[in-house]
């Protein structure tokens, strides 16, 4: 018994060094040769969070309808001038296609998340958000930083025959659509972690390793 203790305990500081370490040292190490040009216009980058997720959401203008029009075949209004935002995640497919609220949540879906599973893109529109919203994090980037994390965010659909792939049938409302995506899904290597991603191809400062929003929100604090 005491054996088994000591070997939890061993794996207890383990994890809270691992995520410390993740928290609070920076990636990239120094500021890299892509951070925000802070004399170019500032564009800004909206970071959605949850207990367990997040989406980044990034304000609609005509360029950014016109590069994700395609969305509109699956009922994403992005061309709608009541659409001030779009609102994107990535995550693992049994768990983000089951589980549209916590009631639905099942064992399947958990074990899949915290082994291996394919993923899915989630994407949807919002209007206008509060700037008091304690769940979001406002960023800025340049022109160039937010033109590398869109390409990010559209590599990260999968396609068939040069179209990103649309699962019908399921979405969470009105406006919402599902996709195929790159990637394979973990606990380990989850939504948050590619957000994180995603910011630091728009030239934003993460930690090292942000498998929760708790620990992603502390390091763009610290470093942004």
């Amino acid at each position: 018994m005491r054996t088994a203790l000591h070997w939890l305990l061993r794996a207890f500081v383990l994890v809270v060094l691992l995520v410390a370490a993740g928290t609070f040292i920076p990636r990239p190490l120094w500021p890299s040769v892509h951070a925000a040009n802070p004399s170019a216009t500032a564009r800004t980058i909206l970071v959605l969070s949850n207990p367990i997720h997040t989406d980044i959401a990034i304000p609609l203008d005509d360029a950014i309808r016109s590069r994700f029009g395609f969305l509109v075949e699956a009922g994403v209004p992005v061309g709608n001038p009541g659409a001030k935002y779009l609102v994107v995640g990535w995550g693992g497919r049994s768990f983000y296609l089951e589980t549209p609220r916590w009631a639905d949540l099942k064992p399947m879906p958990v074990l899949r998340a915290l082994t291996l599973d394919k993923s899915v893109m989630h994407v949807d529109v919002a209007g206008n958000l509060r700037d008091d919203d304690p769940a979001i994090t406002r960023l800025r980037t340049d022109d160039a930083g937010l033109d590398r994390m869109l390409g990010f965010i559209e590599a990260s659909f999968a396609h068939e025959n040069g179209k990103p792939m649309p699962i019908l049938d399921t979405r969470y409302g009105r406006y919402d659509a599902f996709y195929e995506a790159n990637g394979s899904f973990n606990a380990l290597l989850g939504c948050n972690t590619w957000t994180a991603r995603a910011l630091r191809e728009a030239g934003i400062r993460t930690g090292t390793w942000n498998p929760v929003p708790q620990t992603l929100a502390v390091s763009l604090k610290l470093y942004n």
